[in-house]
């Protein structure tokens, strides 16, 4: 078996993984972080979106192997310690969850869009959002608390 070497949140991680393993399942079987979530087997859900090397990727749609050497971000390794990262305070301040399952790939989404774009529109969030399935909201509190984040990093930088 292969054995992959990468950066996962600031710190380097190495396992002996499968050719065939995708980066979710080193994430959350190989290294505990389940933050990381499986919502459909099928790429097109977005919950399990991280950012490799700073941009949001799907992590279904990536084999392990080929995150060798990359610098991985989950949503554990967002916040700062106890402080939660500004897009994770604005999903809370703006309802922008329900059941919480989308809510990491939403996050990890949103914070890319937020480093790209620090002033979207309603229109260029819903556009970002377009691979970022929610089944429980009607996405309205979501866009609301991506145009907060991204706001809120902008007066942070």
């Amino acid at each position: 078996m292969p054995s992959v070497t990468l950066t996962v949140n600031g710190k380097q991680a190495t396992v002996e993984v499968e050719n065939r393993t995708l980066l979710v399942q080193l994430l959350r079987e190989h290294l505990g972080l389940t933050g990381t979530h499986v919502g459909c087997d099928t790429s097109q859900c977005g919950a399990c979106v991280v950012h490799v090397d700073g941009a949001s990727v799907k992590s279904c749609t990536l084999l392990a192997v080929q995150a060798a050497g990359t610098n991985v971000l989950t949503i554990e390794g967002l916040a700062k310690g106890d402080e939660l990262h500004p897009m994770q305070a604005a999903f809370r301040e703006n309802h922008g969850l329900q059941c919480g399952f989308c809510t990491p790939g939403m996050v990890m989404s949103a914070v890319d869009l937020a480093h790209r774009n620090a002033h979207p529109t309603e229109h260029e969030i819903r556009e970002w959002l377009e691979g970022n399935i929610c089944r429980c909201t009607g996405y309205h509190n979501i866009v609301k608390a991506i145009k907060a984040g991204a706001e809120a990093m902008a007066g942070s930088r």
